[in-house]
């Protein structure tokens, strides 16, 4: 009764009872999975946060929708699917929908300070409504005496790069260490997917490290709001912006890359809104999508319909997830597609780019920057990698994965062959269609498609005025035709070629690129009037061994206006590994490219350095 009447006070006067709301504090990290003691990893040395999660509930089962920062945060701060909003790329500058708000904002006009210490990264431009300040110097402090705020410090000491930083500077952000918070390699629990070797154990203990590092930090944001007398009128939350910043969890689709530690401390005086007893756990499914229509919820800010989003807690509160969705397209500089479906047992991922291997064509520089990924490749090119290890240095991935994860948790036996595991497979391969319709899902055009083909408009608005124009379930259909690499597809997938829709027509040429006897089909898709349908013919030319019919139209696509053309062709000129002197020199070239991306490909078929 006390919940359903906060309900209507707070629905019926959304602004007048601003000074009555809860303040909401989110002490957010980089890049970890849940290896903290709270979570039962008993190589971590984590005190604060074990300390909060006595105060709070703790949640199992929480994701971030990609394994990567820039898309996932898209996802966080609009309540919204990066690949709905046409976000879904990392580092794009997506353009949002008319009327959509970043969730601080809603939170501002109903009297709430908002502040941000001080990642964005959203993949779109912002409004600066959206925060009363967004700085490393935002904080709670600077708001009216009196008025309740909604407050981000995020800690970046946990990220990728920190593992990987330099000795002096390691030695210097781990000078405070006792002895028994510094991680002996020696000890270091090695993943089954990871090769044991001196490089990564170190990696491993330096990632253990940056987890205590960033345990302070939280700790002091901590005890700041006890200064401030604040403890009691606030609602806590923590967890990180994916997974862990290692080789093969970050950027992918595993339980590695996107589960994340999650727990809310609810005050007595809110203790209403809580989700169960201080110290307790729920096995509730969350995708970030939720957080930020959870938050308003609790605010008493009515939740925007355009949100894709369950709150799971405050008055607004909806029925528990059965599924959590995930995706990547591309990243950094190398382009793939994946769909993944997780329930509270199994992890379905879809790959629509079987033919690209998680590693051996998709060099991304800064991954390979790691100690642990430069060691991984070193052994699968001498060969002598075994098990797991292998698995994933293969040249070819399968189309379909699925995982049990509670008797598998590192995601290494694949059962989406086993008959006995049929039913599921076609009950997360359903689950998947359907979301993907409810959403639209615009990941099936190719991004520099995506950026033209709708104008200077935003993409969500214009497939929902008129989806004519992103034929969603043709294109989809052509997808998995062409992921078939069935011998028997060739007529049909020559067909898609003729197909009004450019993108059909991509994905004619790329399942026409694995098939033998296709070469001279895709030579007439050479001379199509979409420059990402040319490129995607000649990138299945080249493998077909047609190297000089292909180089013309790659070479040709390294100087188009459109900065992702650029891109897609040289990409795929890398992955041809083609040494001809012309493709030499149009490398060069793109080494002074505006778009950062085409010049790390660039620099990596030169050998060069990259940042």
């Amino acid at each position: 009764m006390r919940l359903s009447l906060l309900a209507v006070l707070l629905a019926c006067v959304p602004t007048a009872r601003a000074a009555d709301r809860p303040n909401i504090l989110w002490i957010t990290c980089e890049d970890i999975t849940p290896n903290l003691g709270c979570y039962g990893d008993t190589y971590a040395v984590t005190p604060n946060l074990d300390r909060l999660a006595t105060q709070s509930v703790r949640y199992t089962r929480a994701f971030a929708p990609i394994g990567v920062c820039a898309p996932s945060r898209s996802s966080l701060i609009l309540g919204m699917y990066a690949p709905s909003v046409g976000t879904q790329h990392m580092r794009c500058q997506g353009v949002l929908p008319a009327g959509v708000k970043c969730f601080p904002q809603y939170l501002r006009e109903a009297g709430y300070y908002c502040t941000n210490n001080a990642k964005t990264d959203y993949n779109f431009t912002h409004d600066r409504a959206t925060w009363d300040e967004s700085s490393n110097r935002a904080h709670w402090r600077k708001r009216k005496q009196g008025q309740p705020f909604f407050s981000v410090f995020n800690i970046l000491i946990s990220h990728e790069s920190q593992i990987r930083q330099p000795e002096a500077n390691y030695r210097e952000t781990t000078a405070q260490f006792t002895e028994r918070e510094r991680h002996d390699p020696a000890k270091a629990p090695i993943p089954p997917y990871h090769p044991d070797t001196p490089e990564v154990r170190k990696d491993w203990a330096r990632y253990a490290d940056m987890i205590t590092v960033m345990d302070r930090r939280a700790g002091e944001f901590l005890k700041q709001l006890d200064d401030d007398g604040l403890a009691n009128d606030t609602i806590v939350f923590f967890f990180s912006d994916h997974g862990a910043g290692m080789p093969r969890s970050k950027r992918w689709l595993y339980d590695s890359s996107t589960r994340v530690p999650f727990m809310v401390r609810v005050p007595e005086k809110w203790k209403q809104l809580a989700p169960g007893a201080a110290g307790t756990t729920t096995d509730r499914l969350i995708s970030f999508v939720d957080c930020g229509p959870t938050v308003l919820s609790l605010a008493g800010v009515k939740v925007p319909s355009h949100m894709q989003g369950v709150p799971f807690l405050g008055p607004a509160q909806g029925p528990p997830r059965e599924f959590v969705f995930g995706f990547r397209d591309r990243m950094d500089e190398r382009t793939d597609l994946l769909r993944s479906v997780h329930d509270k047992r199994f992890n379905y991922i879809r790959n629509y780019h079987p033919e690209r291997p998680w590693f051996h064509e998709q060099h991304i520089s800064y991954m390979y920057q790691m100690p642990t990924m430069q060691a991984w490749q070193r052994l699968a090119d001498a060969g002598k990698l075994t098990g797991a290890a292998a698995i994933f240095m293969a040249k070819s991935k399968p189309v379909e994965e699925l995982y049990d994860v509670e008797a598998d948790p590192h995601e290494v036996n694949n059962l989406a062959g086993r008959a006995e595991h049929r039913a599921t497979l076609e009950r997360m391969r359903t689950a998947l269609r359907r979301w993907q319709d409810e959403i639209v899902d615009l990941g099936f055009m190719p991004e520099a498609d995506l950026r033209i083909r709708f104008g200077k408009g935003s993409p969500y608005d214009a497939v929902r005025s008129d989806p004519s124009r992103y034929p969603l379930a043709r294109i989809r259909d052509a997808a998995d035709v062409a992921n078939r690499r069935d011998p028997n597809d060739l007529p049909k997938l020559a067909a898609f070629l003729k197909d009004a829709d450019p993108a059909v027509r991509c994905w004619g040429a790329i399942g026409l690129g694995s098939l033998a006897g296709a070469a001279d089909a895709l030579k007439v898709a050479l001379s199509d009037e979409s420059a990402v349908v040319r490129i995607a013919a000649a990138d299945g030319l080249y493998r077909h061994g047609e190297r000089d019919a292909a180089r013309s139209v790659l070479l040709q696509g390294t100087s188009d206006a459109n900065e992702w053309v650029r891109l897609q062709a040289a990409d795929a000129l890398d992955r041809a590994g083609d040494r001809d002197e012309s493709v030499r020199t149009a490398m060069q070239k793109a080494t002074n490219d505006a778009n950062q991306y085409v010049v790390r490909i660039a620099k990596h078929y030169l050998g060069l350095p990259t940042d």
